[in-house]
C-alpha cells in the first residue's frame, strides 16, 4: 500500500479523527448498538474503535497505553502472548539516576519519581525498593570518567556523591577504588510486579489489555494509520503506538514503516540463596567490569555487558519465535563475574538459581527511538530501549502519550523521534547497535561509533 507524506504528526485531538470525547476511564467503542442499559460494549470479534491501539504489552506499551488514558482516551492494547512475556518480564529492574546526557536524566529521575508513587498517580501499589547504587571504577581511565559523571550529572539535578568505596555484605572493595554514591536510585524486586501493576491500573482506568491477540495487518488510509487487524477482529484507531519489543520492526514493516533498531541479547543470572547477601545492600555496578549486582531472592543478581554481543533478529527466525527461544550462554556471564571475583566471590561461587535473558533493541546512537514515524501519520513507536526500556517506562509513557494526546512533543522529546536515523544501510544499523552494546560502559569521554554517523556512548 503506498505512503504518502504528511505535515506533522497526527494526533487523536482532531475532531475529524475523535468522533466523540468521553470522560476518562471509558471503554472503546465497539461499532453497531449500545448494549443494555446505554453503554457500548466491547466484543471479541467485529468492528470496533478505540482513540489509540498500542502493540505490545512491555512496560513501555503498558505504560504509554496508562498515560493514554489517563489523559481521557479509549485505548486497546493488543499483545501476542501475554503481557511482560517478552524482555520486561526478564528485567533486572534497575533505576538509574545517572545517564549519558540531560534528557536521558530528566527521564530517568521522573521515572524513579513515578514508580515510587504509583500508588498515587495511578491508584495501586507497586512495591519499589530505594537502596541507593554505588558505581565504581578500578582503573584510572575509569575513575576520570566517573568524575566527569559526577560533574555533570549533578549540573543536571541528579544527587550523585563521591563515596569511599564501598563494604558491602557481598561487595567488598579490593584496592585502592573510586566510587560514587547515588541515593536516588532503586530497584523492582520482581519485573512481574511492574508489569501487574501496569495491567491493573490500565484496568482501573478503563484501558483493555487483549493478551494473546497477534496484530496481522495495519491499515493505511489516505496516507495515514486507520488501526489494525487482528485474527479475532479489526480495530480502527486514528493513532497505533508500536511498542512490540524486540519485534518493532516487523510490526512497523506491516504498514511500510521502518524503525532503525538492532535487538541484541542480555543476559543475568540470579544465584541460590546465601547467608551472606544482606537484602537491604544497595546496588552495585563496577563500571570498567560492565558489571552489575544487586540483591535478589536471598541470594545475589549479577549481569552485564559482552564486549562480542550476539544480535537476534526475530524475523530471521522461525515463525513462532519468541524471547523463550533466545540461546543463552551461561559461560559469558562466568566470564563478566570473575572480572570482580575478588570483591563479589557470591556471585561465582554460589549456585545459579535462575539463568534468564532477553532482548535489548539497541538504537544507532544509544537513546530512545520515541515519537511518529515521519511519511505516515498516526504511527507512533516506543522502542529503542538501549537498556533501559523497563526502568524508564513512566516517563517515557507519560511523555509519548502527552504527545499523542497534544500534539506537542514534551520538552526533548523530538530529539528521539524515528526520522533520525533515515537512510542508514542495515548492515551499519546493525553493526552500531552491537556498539553500542559492548561499549555501554566507555571510559572515553565522546568516544564515536563506527560507521557513518558517529554515535557518542557512555555509560548510563
Amino acid at each position: 500500500m503506498a505512503i504518502s507524506s504528511v505535515s506533522g504528526p497526527a494526533t487523536v485531538t482532531d475532531p475529524k479523527y475523535w468522533p466523540d470525547r468521553r470522560a476518562k476511564g471509558t471503554e472503546p467503542r465497539t461499532r453497531g448498538r449500545p448494549a443494555p442499559g446505554g453503554h457500548r460494549r466491547l466484543r471479541h470479534t467485529g468492528l470496533m474503535d478505540a482513540d489509540v491501539v498500542v502493540i505490545g504489552a512491555g512496560a513501555l506499551g503498558l505504560s504509554t497505553a496508562l498515560h493514554c488514558a489517563l489523559a481521557g482516551r479509549s485505548v486497546i492494547v493488543v499483545e501476542r502472548g501475554t503481557a511482560g512475556s517478552q524482555a520486561s518480564g526478564r528485567a533486572a529492574g534497575l533505576f538509574k539516576s545517572v545517564q549519558a546526557d540531560e534528557l536521558r536524566t530528566r527521564l530517568a529521575r521522573r521515572s524513579i519519581d513515578k514508580a515510587v508513587s504509583f500508588a498515587d498517580w495511578a491508584g495501586v501499589p507497586l512495591p519499589v525498593v530505594r537502596a541507593g547504587s554505588f558505581l565504581v571504577a578500578r582503573t584510572a581511565a575509569h575513575r576520570e570518567y566517573l568524575r566527569r559523571e559526577l560533574a555533570q550529572s549533578r549540573g543536571w539535578g541528579a544527587d550523585v556523591r563521591e563515596a569511599a568505596a564501598p563494604r558491602l555484605s557481598y561487595f567488598r572493595a579490593a584496592g585502592a577504588q573510586f566510587a560514587l554514591w547515588c541515593p536516588e536510585d532503586a530497584y523492582i524486586e520482581e519485573p512481574a510486579s511492574l508489569i501487574g501493576a501496569y495491567l491493573a491500573a490500565c484496568r482501573r482506568h478503563g484501558a483493555v489489555v487483549a493478551e494473546n491477540e497477534p496484530v496481522t495487518g495495519i491499515t493505511v488510509s489516505g496516507g495515514r494509520v486507520a488501526g489494525v487487524q487482528t485474527p479475532a477482529r479489526s480495530i480502527a484507531a486514528p493513532a497505533v503506538v508500536d511498542a512490540a519489543g524486540g519485534w518493532v520492526r516487523q510490526v512497523a514493516g506491516l504498514a511500510g514503516a521502518r524503525v532503525a533498531v538492532a535487538p541484541v541479547r542480555h543476559q543475568l543470572l540470579i544465584t541460590g540463596p546465601a547467608a551472606q547477601v544482606d537484602p537491604a545492600d544497595p546496588i552495585t555496578r563496577v563500571v570498567d567490569a560492565a558489571v552489575y549486582l544487586r540483591p535478589a531472592r536471598g541470594g545475589l543478581m549479577a549481569g552485564g555487558f559482552e564486549a562480542a554481543p550476539m544480535p537476534v533478529d526475530p524475523e530471521r527466525q522461525p515463525a513462532g519465535f519468541t524471547t523463550d527461544d533466545v540461546p543463552l550462554d551461561l559461560g559469558v556471564l562466568r566470564r563478566l563475574t570473575a572480572q570482580v571475583s575478588a570483591e563479589a566471590p557470591v556471585a561465582g561461587t554460589v549456585p545459579v538459581a535462575e539463568h534468564r535473558g532477553g532482548l535489548f533493541t539497541m538504537s544507532p546512537d544509544g537513546r530512545f527511538v520515541a515519537g511518529p514515524v515521519p511519511g505516515l501519520a498516526g504511527l507512533w513507536v516506543a522502542s529503542g530501549c538501549n537498556g533501559s526500556g523497563f526502568s524508564s517506562s513512566p516517563a517515557i509513557g507519560e511523555a509519548l502519550a502527552a504527545w499523542i494526546t497534544t500534539g506537542t512533543a514534551p520538552a526533548g522529546l523530538a530529539a528521539l523521534s524515528p526520522g533520525r536515523f533515515a537512510g542508514l544501510a542495515e548492515d551499519v544499523l546493525v553493526t552500531r547497535g552491537l556498539w553500542q552494546y559492548a561499549h555501554y560502559y566507555d571510559p572515553v569521554s565522546g568516544a564515536a561509533a563506527p560507521g557513518p554517523g558517529g554515535g557518542v556512548r557512555r555509560h548510563r
